[in-house]
This record gives C-alpha cells, sequence and structure tokens, in this order.
C-alpha cells in the first residue's frame, strides 16, 4: 500500500500528490512507431494503447511482467425495495466461485496472465437503503476505500478491476443519474434480468434515491449512493494512481463506481482504461461523459471484471507490436 493511504476524510482524496504521465517516454515511444514496419496509423487503437502505457510506464518500450486483477464484491440494502431477481445470498456463492476458479472472470484471467484476488467486504453486513438515508457513513465509506488501496500490488504493471454485488446495477444508475443527471431512463438498465416491471421500480428508486441526496457533492455522493465494492474500486485506482500502475476498467457497474472521481477531479481517471463496453444501454452513456472510449465492444454485460480481462489480451497485443516489430532501417526497406 502507498505512504498516502489510509486517508482520514473523503475530500483528502483531492489532496493526494498525484503523479502524471512522462511526456517525454511518450514521445520517444511514438517516435518508435513512426519508424516500425506499417503504414502511419495503420494499427489504430493498438498504437494509441502502447503510447498509453509508455507515459504511464515512462519508457519508451512498456511491457506486462505482472498483471493484478481485483474483484471487489459488497451487498446493499436498496435490495430491500426489490430492485433485484436473485437473493443477496448470491453474491457470496459467487464469491466462493471465484475463490473455487470456476468463474468466467477465473478462466479469462488465466488466458490473459492475471494474477486474479477476490475481496469480499462485509457481506453480512449489507449497507443501508438509500432511498431512506446515506447508503454509508462517511467512516464506512473511507474503511471500503482504503481496503480498496491496501488490495493494489504497487509491483503491478496493469491492474484489471472487476466487481460482485446483487443489486449493484441499481447503485450504477443512481451514482450516473446523481453526477450526470438526465432521467433514471437513461441510466437504468435490466441489470441480471429485470422484468418491465422491475424496470419500472428500479427507476422509481433512483429517482427517489437521487431526490433525496441530489445536494451532495461529488465525492460524498459516492457515501451517499455506493456500495462498499464501489468504494473499495475508487481506492484501488487512487492507489494504482500514487504507484503509477495504469488500470482497465470493466463494464458499467465499474465504470460508475469510479465516476464520482472523475466529478470531482477530471485527471484522477488518467491513468485508466475502459476494457469494454457493457451492453447495459447506460454504459455508453456514461463513457461519453467520462470522455473514454471503450476498447472492446462485444456484447457482455457479465461484470465480474471480464471485459477488462479480455482488454488485456488486447493490450498485451499493442504492446507484443510496439515492441517487437522491426523497423523500416532493421528490415532493410529503405525510403519508407
Amino acid at each position: 500500500m502507498t505512504d498516502a493511504f489510509p486517508l482520514a476524510a473523503l475530500d483528502d482524496i483531492l489532496r493526494l500528490d498525484l503523479p502524471a504521465p512522462d511526456a517525454k517516454a511518450t514521445d520517444r515511444a511514438a517516435a518508435r512507431q513512426g519508424q516500425l514496419t506499417k503504414p502511419p496509423g495503420s494499427l489504430g487503437r493498438l498504437e494509441e494503447m502502447a503510447l498509453f502505457m509508455a507515459g504511464w510506464q515512462g519508457t519508451d518500450r512498456p511491457g506486462i511482467s505482472k498483471a493484478q486483477a481485483l474483484v471487489f464484491a459488497g451487498n446493499h440494502g436498496v435490495c430491500a425495495q426489490g430492485v433485484n431477481p436473485f437473493p443477496q445470498e448470491v453474491t457470496a456463492l459467487m464469491v466462493t466461485n471465484f475463490e473455487a476458479g470456476g468463474a468466467a472472470i477465473n478462466q479469462l484471467c488465466a488466458l490473459a496472465g492475471a494474477d486474479l484476488r477476490v475481496v469480499a467486504l462485509d457481506l453480512d453486513r449489507p449497507t443501508a437503503d438509500f432511498t431512506e438515508s446515506a447508503a454509508m457513513t462517511e467512516a464506512d465509506c473511507l474503511a471500503a476505500l482504503n481496503a480498496g488501496a491496501v488490495a493494489v500490488d504497487p509491483g503491478a504493471d496493469i491492474l484489471v478491476l472487476g466487481e460482485m454485488g446483487i443489486g449493484n446495477s441499481t447503485i450504477s444508475a443512481a451514482l450516473a443519474h446523481a453526477l450526470f443527471g438526465g432521467t433514471p431512463e437513461d441510466w437504468v438498465g435490466p441489470g441480471t434480468g429485470s422484468t418491465e416491471a422491475g424496470l419500472a421500480r428500479k427507476r422509481a428508486v433512483v429517482a427517489r434515491a437521487v431526490a433525496l441526496h441530489r445536494d451532495k457533492a461529488p465525492l460524498q455522493v459516492l457515501a451517499a449512493l455506493g456500495g462498499r465494492e464501489q468504494a473499495a474500486l475508487c481506492g484501488a485506482v487512487l492507489a494504482a494512481r500514487l504507484a503509477r500502475v495504469p488500470v482497465l476498467l470493466d463494464g458499467y457497474i465499474c465504470t460508475a463506481a469510479v465516476a464520482p472521481l472523475h466529478a470531482a477531479a477530471p485527471g484522477l481517471l488518467d491513468h485508466c482504461l475502459v476494457g469494454h463496453r457493457s451492453a447495459e444501454p447506460g454504459h455508453a452513456r456514461l463513457c461519453a461523459s467520462l470522455d473514454k472510449a471503450p476498447l472492446l465492444d462485444l456484447g457482455m454485460a457479465l461484470g465480474e471484471g471480464t471485459g477488462a480481462a479480455l482488454a488485456l489480451t488486447v493490450l498485451r497485443g499493442a504492446l507484443a507490436c510496439h515492441n517487437d516489430m522491426a523497423t523500416f532501417a532493421e528490415a532493410g526497406i529503405a525510403g519508407a
């Protein structure tokens, strides 16, 4: 864990001394890209990914020797409002499945070469129902945020983030609506399979929650409307930034979790890429609000970090091309 943690107050986030990307390393990497045996720009976003990694790793030859994947799990008091088709016990059962290696994220992390760790956060103590009060006290929010920070390996070359929590698509819609406006219809999606009646219930719940907490600042919105896994994701993102570790975010739930950081100070997410566009309808709107273009669009809406883990395989491909392709000089191609 970095020396900047634990945080004593949410506003301490705005006082963190955060590193910026190394512009000289990015320039050197861009110069190398211009000499590789391909037309300029022909590898599209793979080239952008290589430059992104160069800036955060501070070298024109960035690489991934150690990839860490973290999945945070939490339970939510708003489930008492009937917003989820599955019982909250499923959260703990899925954590057990992760730990046994039986989930999709286990297979994709193995394929992508990422070390997976699952962090369960007080599953037997759901947050409060945010239609009646703040979901978390500031102390509870800080405890979860600091738990996310301490889980980060500062020696990792890349951090993949995911989550698990029955009811957290409602949490995500409430966070996005509170931070970026619009209507509940803009942000509420089917989650794990809500019916039309279920969607209507979720929209009404989100509207009530946002009306109750509408005057709060972005970091206070995290405590009022978020869950422990959302706060832990924010802590992990901040700890990664302090250690200069780039981050691959997963889909709607993960992106919404860290949206309060962007709303408080947009630069807090400069070291983050969105791994994929979720099939949850609010995710495209949310990514546009964050000014981030997802790397993949495969119609996935599972969560767990699965889209981010798949994106890691693409990122490895980008770095393989950047580091191992021949330059025109090395290939003996004159006049290129």
